[in-house]
């Protein structure tokens, strides 16, 4: 059932691993990153000596357990190179014994499933069921390393409407399932795609995928408590992919789209995992509980946990601070070196983006207050 879809069991690891060993698009990948100049010069040789070393690390490999305790050792390591420490906090609050649906703000493509993972796992809890976007995924190889990572597979290239109502509502059943059935948390985020712009907003759609599972018969907070969605807030100190995002945005501004680049995607996360980000911090919210009135009110309270547990940074406010001085800027300021060498229009999406959270948190207690 959701073969399809679903992460790879433990049965399936040692064939998956073996044939991303002999998976000679994922092989050029990591040549081509690792070691630039020398695949350059000896194509032949490098693709050899990485499929050695892909042998050699990933065959004691043999359930997704050992591949999960590898990554979490990974990404010890990584949150000390490229952060200034990463905090968390909430979860002492949840009842951790109860499958969740943890559903956060989105920001960098691989790492803000993985530091929720991080969180759980220092807490003894286990990991979440990774929803990701086929879109992601436009290599088969791609796709087997995720699924190899308790990920599942979001549809969202069907070709017509009906496919995509009928994917839809599978994977509403799957979540469902995961939750209820097999017991385990899972991770969606709030909406497709990351917010560029630093705009946290929830798709009202993506709850309703949700709730296409619900039985007429329940009531909505009956299902919900099956559920048990809670809103996660992940913030990073700096974006390593804001410039990026800054010039993406200029251009869809400019010209009404934007082309992305070939591996663009998988740039992007590598930048995301390895570029310097300062402080992170993740606030984990409440259970949405009660009987909400439909779809769009409940995205309503996630958006309201989100956008008030959301921890600012010094970066959030300084930028808010330069957008809205007309005097000039200091020279030399936390911001001033990713600013470097953009347009004005690419600068002002760049500050913008650091921005959006604080004027996100003023509009909802301006809302709050009336």
């Amino acid at each position: 059932m959701f073969d399809d879809i679903r992460p790879y069991r433990d049965d399936e690891v040692v064939p998956v691993i073996k044939n991303l060993i002999n998976e000679r698009a994922l092989q050029i990948s990591i040549a081509s990153y690792a070691t630039p100049r020398f695949y350059r010069l000896f194509p032949w040789l490098s693709l050899k000596l990485v499929k050695a070393s892909l042998n050699w690390r990933l065959k004691k490999f043999t359930t997704v357990r050992a591949i999960q305790v590898e990554v979490a050792k990974y990404l010890h390591r990584l949150i000390k190179k490229s952060t200034d420490g990463f905090t968390f906090n909430g979860l002492d609050k949840l009842d951790l014994t109860k499958p969740t649906l943890f559903i956060s703000n989105h920001r960098d493509i691989a790492l803000d499933p993985a530091l929720i993972n991080l969180a759980l796992h220092k807490v003894n809890v286990d990991t979440v069921e990774i929803a990701i976007g086929d879109n992601l995924l436009s290599q088969p190889w791609l796709s087997d390393l995720m699924r190899l990572n308790k990920s599942f597979i979001v549809k969202r290239n069907e070709k017509s409407k009906r496919a995509m109502l009928s994917a839809s509502k599978d994977l509403s059943r799957y979540i469902h399932h995961t939750l209820t059935e097999n017991v385990h948390n899972v991770w969606i985020a709030q909406r497709a795609g990351r917010a560029k712009d630093g705009v946290d907003r929830t798709n009202s759609a993506l709850i309703s995928m949700l709730l296409f599972n619900k039985d007429k018969q329940q009531t909505m907070s009956e299902y919900l408590a099956q559920l048990n969605i809670v809103p996660v807030s992940i913030s990073y100190q700096y974006d390593p992919c804001d410039r990026d995002k800054a010039k993406e945005l200029a251009t869809i501004a400019q010209h009404g789209s934007y082309q992305k680049a070939k591996d663009e995607d998988i740039n992007s996360i590598t930048k995301g995992i390895n570029g310097h980000k300062g402080q992170v911090h993740i606030e984990f919210g409440s259970p949405i509980t009660g009987d909400y009135e439909n779809s769009k009110a409940i995205a309503a309270e996630i958006d309201r946990q989100i956008i008030s547990n959301y921890k600012l940074h010094n970066t959030n406010i300084l930028a808010s601070e330069l957008l809205n001085q007309s005097s000039q800027s200091p020279t030399e300021h936390p911001l001033s070196k990713r600013l470097e060498n953009l347009s004005s229009e690419e600068q002002n999406w760049l500050l913008k983006m650091y921005a959006n959270p604080v004027y996100s948190k003023q509009t909802l207690d301006t809302a709050l207050k009336q």
